[in-house]
């Protein structure tokens, strides 16, 4: 079962978690991702361009499922304003055992950080500024690419 949702809504770990659990798998996997309040920012707000973003997002998923024996994999994750303490994403992966259900999860994560269309901009009291990937998040996402450098 493949699962990406793109909302303002707030995200229902409790819900979400239980939905991947029913799957049977022996292992679950997830990663909640929290709007730091470092370096003061105060505020940030996502931006995604519609259709595209949950078409990569289920491209992702369907990598993963294809990669690694998964029984469910969910992504979760909010646009619009938030403030610190506010959970961004949840990536959620199913399978028979640990190892796989680990893998995909950080797949997942490293993936949609370069890969996925969203615009995120930060707030610092009054002032306010785009951030983009850092160079920790490209390489990251590059330990998954393929032998010829490919993404897969």
């Amino acid at each position: 079962m493949i699962r990406v949702s793109v909302d303002t809504a707030p995200i229902d770990i409790g819900t979400e978690l239980a939905g991947v659990e029913e799957s049977g798998a022996g292992a679950v996997a997830s990663f909640t991702g929290i709007v730091r309040a470092d370096d003061g920012v105060t505020g940030m707000e996502l931006e995604h361009y519609p259709g595209m973003t949950e078409a990569v997002l289920c491209d992702l998923a369907e990598q993963a499922m294809a990669r690694w024996s998964l029984l469910s994999a969910v992504i979760v994750h909010r646009v619009g304003p938030m403030i610190p303490g506010d959970r961004v994403v949840l990536v959620a992966t199913a399978a028979a055992h640990r190892r796989e259900a680990l893998d995909a999860c950080a797949f997942l994560i490293d993936r949609l950080k370069t890969e996925a269309p969203f615009w995120k901009r930060e707030r610092r009291g009054e002032a306010a500024r785009w951030v983009a990937a850092r160079a920790g998040d490209h390489q990251a996402a590059a330990r998954w690419a393929g032998p010829d450098g490919s993404p897969d």
